[in-house]
């Protein structure tokens, strides 16, 4: 019925949700921490309309029940108005029952569309954009060519939120290193104050298939040092303490992380703020999670 192309991925929020694969890989594909469409498989193309429209119809005919969608696979939004607009409208005449439609989403996507295009998106029900940032620090932007900066980046949240859209963000614990972990994260909260997110999670970078590709742009002289546990909770404070947020779900809670945090902020800034100095006064007691059962 669903003619995925292989590895897919999702947000963990999104796991009940039906995968519907508009994309294939990412439109932009250069970041030099992400590893999820480097297989020659994953080259960047748009799926076929037809295609699309015949699986959204299949699933309707099935009556199975399905009330939330995910738009795979990079950067949905990459799509033109036009394209976009026939998916949603398919979507409500073959899956009455869907309430949300989402999507990972680059924030230059965002920029190339209007307010006026953007809410009438959302009224077609795509409700909900996650928006990778990774760091609101344009030194660090540069180095994993990110193709944005952190004023790019802002004008984007700052536009999906004038249109109602809801957005997720997305900051990486430890993108700085040992040498570049305060600005990243004091930018970051910078980024995520101006843009004041209805979701933030935070995941710790890593290297699955090694830090070459990763560190090879911050040169020999001074090259990248790769953050170490204390580091990371260092940083998570200096994050929190600098956020200042009206009312935004966060969650440090991807299998990535060693320590699990949820909140409110800023409602439980001082609760968060207690379980990192514990993490960073007495590890053993703080419930981290184990290195093997981390997911990378």
């Amino acid at each position: 019925m669903l003619n995925y192309i292989e590895p897919l991925y999702r947000p963990p929020s999104e796991a009940r949700s039906l995968i519907l694969q508009v994309t294939n890989g990412c439109s932009w594909n250069n970041c030099t921490f992400c590893e999820m469409y480097t297989d020659p498989q994953k080259a960047f193309r748009p799926k076929a309309q037809e295609e699309i429209e015949a699986e959204i119809e299949a699933i309707g005919a099935s009556g199975y029940p399905i009330d939330r969608i995910f738009l795979a696979d990079g950067d949905a939004m990459t799509l033109s108005m036009r394209r976009l607009v026939d998916i949603l409208e398919a979507i409500r005449r073959h899956l009455p029952g869907v309430r949300r439609v989402s999507a990972y989403c680059l924030p230059r996507n965002v920029r190339k569309k209007s307010v006026a295009d953007l809410e009438q998106l959302v009224g077609l029900g795509l409700k909900l954009i996650y928006v990778g940032c990774e760091t609101g620090n344009d030194f660090l932007l540069e180095k994993i060519a990110k193709g944005e900066t952190f004023e790019s980046s802002r004008a984007a949240l700052q536009k999906a939120k004038a249109a109602g859209m809801k957005t997720s963000v997305m900051i990486l614990n430890g993108l700085g290193g040992k040498d570049h972990w305060q600005e990243h994260a004091v930018d970051s909260a910078r980024l995520m104050n101006a843009g004041q997110p209805n979701f933030l999670s935070t995941l710790v970078v890593s290297f699955p298939k090694g830090m070459q590709r990763f560190a090879a742009p911050f040169g020999a002289e001074r090259p990248f040092r790769q953050q170490d546990l204390p580091g990371l909770f260092r940083e998570m404070e200096l994050l929190l303490e600098t956020l200042e947020l009206e009312k935004t779900i966060f969650r440090s809670n991807h299998a990535s992380n060693y320590l699990t945090l949820a909140g409110v902020l800023d409602k439980d800034k001082a609760r968060l703020l207690q379980q990192v100095r514990l993490a960073l006064r007495d590890p053993d007691k703080a419930g981290l999670r184990p290195e093997w059962a981390r997911g990378l």
